[in-house]
């Protein structure tokens, strides 16, 4: 399979022509969640782009093995080597087990990517299940001279590390820099340096999620676990390493220095990152307290909405930005969002009402032409939609009868528009398919007033269907006659 697309490698700094190691197959690692609390936007973010870019590999004929992990141990607060577990604090204030914790916000979390229309990935592994691969990952290690006991807790040695490979050559740091902007120890620490980041933690008295190891009881760092995991389901060697850009330093680097040591190379071939959701400019996160769950955009809960917005919304909120540009939350750009999505599907509906003709004015191929050259210039989303709205304006022109297309050409442009609207954006037409707003409910009702409305022009009785109409206005439902019949769209 020769591909076309073309993606950005963060650790080359450049755009790359995407070759699998297998040909046809794809082995992809994305970073999930830390599950401690209720997914936010900043969560929706990563999860749409790679679900973007899974269903692209996937539509382009690749076979793809995607593994997404669920952080439900070693993650300590402020993304520390000191400190209490983000889950095991979360219990000790709500008096529940780690695990009880851990299964409510992923059942939540999973909720939420259901809405967003996120693909389930094709394995979904826990590092609390994965701690006996963690072990063997520091054994590793620390056979190899990269590592260091003491006092029952591992860490990774950084100086040695660099002395024969690059630590930093991901994010662009350099050992003196990374010295420069660490806090020097107080001497209360096992580690020799600073900036040295624990492979295993020995578990203090108190500290509930612990198991054995040849240290010790203690826990594993968090950037071990993916580590571990993604050599486990995708080999020593794979595709595509992708999460978001806040990861980057030090969760990734310190995940391709831990792999290059006990392997003797990364095994990520091409990582991607996607950027930042941000709030009047700053990172959107738990840790800022500055997040909007996603519960409370589809519910309009939150004192900075100024309304509730759909599932739909919110993912096509995301994929208007291109994946590493930041996206700044505003009720104004997603109200904007709302109304674009809004005219993409009553395009997509008005394609099922155009009458074919003997002849074609329009090239369905030049679509398809766009918006393939667009997902292969490095996912380009925001383009994409910018095709599909240019056509929407064809799409209401052949409607009119001012533009002319074949039976055949109807055909090709209806499954082009549907094929990137819904199988590759995984977009949803939420009127059609009934929303938790109740629209579900208004569809048959609407439809049946309509119904009502058309009887009454036949039969010319102008008042009966002035009024018809004046009442679905008031109600808030726009409707519009066509020549060949009526539509609708809720205002």
């Amino acid at each position: 399979m020769d591909s076309k697309l073309v993606l950005y490698n963060t650790l080359t700094r450049r755009k790359e022509v995407f070759e699998p190691l297998v040909p046809g197959r794809v082995g992809m690692y994305v970073c999930g969640p830390t599950v401690y609390g209720d997914p936010h936007l900043g969560h929706a973010r990563p999860a749409v782009t790679f679900d973007l870019l899974f269903r692209y590999l996937k539509a382009s004929g690749y076979k793809v093995r995607y593994v997404r992990n669920i952080t439900d141990v070693g993650h300590l607060e402020h993304d520390a080597d000191e400190g209490e577990d983000k889950i095991a604090k979360k219990a000790r204030l709500e008096q529940l087990e780690p695990m009880e914790v851990a299964h409510y916000y992923t059942e939540r979390y999973h909720r939420a990517m259901d809405a967003l229309n996120v693909e389930t990935p094709s394995i979904e592994p826990y590092a609390s299940g994965h701690i006996i691969e963690q072990i063997e990952f520091v054994k590793r290690i620390l056979a190899d001279g990269y590592a260091y006991e003491a006092n029952g807790s591992v860490y990774f040695d950084v100086e040695k590390y660099n002395a024969k490979y690059n630590y930093g050559r991901l994010s662009g740091r350099n050992l003196d820099d990374i010295v420069a902007n660490t806090r020097e120890l107080d001497g209360q620490s096992d580690k020799r340096h600073s900036y040295d980041f624990a492979l295993w933690k020995k578990a203090s008295p108190e500290h509930i999620m612990r198991w054995p190891s040849p240290w010790g009881e203690g826990f594993p760092g968090w950037h071990m676990e993916c580590s571990a995991m993604s050599t486990r389901y995708l080999g020593e060697r794979f595709d595509i390493h992708g999460g978001g850009m806040d990861l980057m330093f030090p969760h990734h680097e310190c995940e391709i220095a831990q792999s290059t040591a006990a392997l003797g190379h990364d095994s990520a071939r091409y990582w991607l990152h996607n950027n930042m959701m941000t709030v009047n400019g700053q990172k959107m996160g738990k840790s800022l307290g500055n997040f909007i769950t996603l519960e409370e955009f589809f519910t309009g809960s939150h004192p900075k909405l100024s309304q509730a917005y759909s599932p739909m919304t919110i993912r096509f909120f995301v994929l208007q930005a291109h994946y590493r540009s930041t996206l700044d939350f505003s009720n104004e750009a997603l109200q904007a969002a709302e109304k674009g999505l809004d005219r993409l599907m009553k395009g997509i509906e008005t394609l099922g009402k155009i009458k074919p003709a003997e002849v074609s004015t329009v090239d369905p191929a030049e679509l398809e032409t766009r918006c393939a050259e667009a997902m292969d210039d490095d996912l380009n989303s925001p383009m994409v939609i910018s095709a599909l709205f240019d056509w929407v304006r064809t799409i209401n022109q052949l409607a009119d009868g001012s533009q002319t297309i074949t039976a055949a050409d109807l055909a090709a442009l209806t499954a082009t528009v549907r094929r990137y609207a819904f199988d590759i954006l995984g977009l949803r037409d939420e009127k059609a398919a009934g929303t938790a707003s109740g629209r579900d409910y208004v569809t048959p009702l609407v439809e049946m007033l309509l119904d009502e409305r058309l009887k009454a022009r036949a039969a010319k009785d102008w008042a009966a269907s002035d009024r018809i109409r004046d009442g679905l206005t008031a109600a808030g439902i726009r409707v519009k006659d066509r020549k060949d019949g009526t539509d609708w769209e809720l205002e």
